[in-house]
């Protein structure tokens, strides 16, 4: 099935066999659901049970206010994982939104049932540990975001964002995952300003870019 292609290419069920596949979904009650672009998948202030696997689009992270203000903490893709800390403790709630960036599909499940159950079965070390490796990866993306937003000049929050996407890529040359509206969200910029210092930038002979796709071009020792 499609499915299971695509399940498998996600960490956390690395390493499994098709069987233990099927038992991890078993037991840990999974099922599916497909979300409209912009559309919620879970809300602030929401007592959650399930964690999410996005099998098809993405979805973004966000903090929003009552005043309106959005702040995109990261972007979740395909094969990634989000709300597992929640899941795993179901007296918080959550204090972000999850948002559906494109159309996508959700696999659910629901990893309080990891503790139920017999400890020998294999499925249940190895999601555990995919699950740990999978939470540690997404916090070194998530405090690599206050590296960003810690430089006082738009360009220099523009600069480490790309920078750091260049060496996740090992390239200079590469495509990033944001619009320019949730770029600007992500690094607390004013969208305005921030595409004024992209021109700037090109122009200077900085960078060059054209929708989401950015070139760098000059090294840059300050910000």
């Amino acid at each position: 099935m499609d499915k299971y292609r695509i399940i498998d290419k996600c960490p956390v069920f690395g390493g499994m066999t098709d069987r233990e596949i099927e038992k991890c979904l078993s037991g840990l009650g999974s099922h599916e659901k497909t979300f409209r672009k912009n559309s919620y998948i879970m809300h602030s202030g929401d007592v959650i049970e399930c964690m999410g696997i996005v099998m098809s689009g993405s979805v973004t992270i966000e903090s929003n206010d009552m005043w309106g203000n959005r702040t995109i903490l990261s972007m979740v893709g395909i094969g990634q994982v989000f709300a597992e800390t929640y899941a795993l403790l179901p007296d918080e709630i959550m204090l972000v939104d999850v948002r559906a960036n494109e159309s996508c599909r959700i696999l659910f499940l629901s990893i309080k049932n990891i503790f139920k159950g017999s400890s020998t079965e294999s499925w249940r070390a190895k999601f555990l540990k995919n699950l740990l490796m999978a939470s540690s990866r997404k916090n070194l993306h998530l405090s690599g975001r206050s590296f960003h937003t810690s430089p006082k000049s738009c360009r220099g929050r523009i600069l480490s964002y790309l920078n750091s996407v260049s060496l996740r890529e090992r390239s200079t040359e590469f495509d990033i995952p944001f619009s320019r509206q949730q770029l600007a969200d992500y690094l607390n910029l004013e969208r305005t300003n921030m595409s004024k210092e992209l021109s700037k930038m090109q122009n200077e002979g900085i960078i060059e870019y054209h929708l989401n796709h950015f070139k760098l071009k000059k090294h840059v020792t300050k910000y």
